[in-house]
């Protein structure tokens, strides 16, 4: 009996096919996460936005420049790291997911994490927040590390809320630096 092996590029053709709910209805593509498949640093979002729903990529619209310039100040490569979301297909008017919407992704979610086996994940926002830590404030917690189920999560700012409130993108870039410095120390390559 063969085993099939489990990667990244078997649950970006599943994600990309699913039809676990009603999300893949209105979405022009689905949107796995992509990246190093071996990365040290794994960052995961709420869901795919507009831009991300028309180009079947993550972080590639507004959010995903802040990210890329936050990266670039502080030294991490995009390339070297993998990038998903809670949730792989944009909720209508980019709303916040439901729980049923997290609950169906979940399975694509911790198989990421599972492949990827990343030395730190990177929490953007409430909502990636509460799906992988459950109850808490982020706020409380932005910019700490947290460990839970042998993993090291560290979450900070969605860099969504910086569209929005420009004064947090200090806030973000300060938890990056953080971050950076925590890798050097525990000499994970970034």
């Amino acid at each position: 009996m063969c085993m099939s092996i489990d990667s990244t590029d078997k649950i970006k053709a599943e994600v990309i096919s699913c039809k676990l709910c009603n999300l893949c209805r209105n979405r022009t593509n689905a949107v796995p996460g992509e990246g190093n498949s071996k990365a040290s640093l794994m960052f995961v979002g709420e869901a795919p936005g507009r831009n991300e729903d028309e180009k079947g990529r993550p972080f590639v619209g507004l959010a995903g420049k802040i990210l890329d310039e936050t990266l670039d100040k502080v030294g991490i490569v995009r390339s070297r790291i993998f990038v998903t979301n809670i949730v792989k297909c944009r909720p209508p008017g980019n709303r916040v997911p439901t729980e049923e919407e997290r609950r169906v992704c979940k399975n694509y979610l911790q198989r990421e994490i599972s492949i990827v086996s990343p030395k730190i994940i990177c929490i953007l926002g409430r909502t990636a927040y509460e799906s992988l830590l459950g109850d808490g404030s982020i706020l409380g917690n932005r910019g700490k590390f947290i460990e839970k189920d042998n993993k090291l999560f560290f979450p900070t700012i969605h860099p969504a809320a910086i569209i929005y409130n420009n004064k947090l993108r200090y806030a973000l870039e300060k938890d990056m630096q953080t971050l950076v410095s925590e890798c050097r120390r525990l000499n994970i390559p970034i």
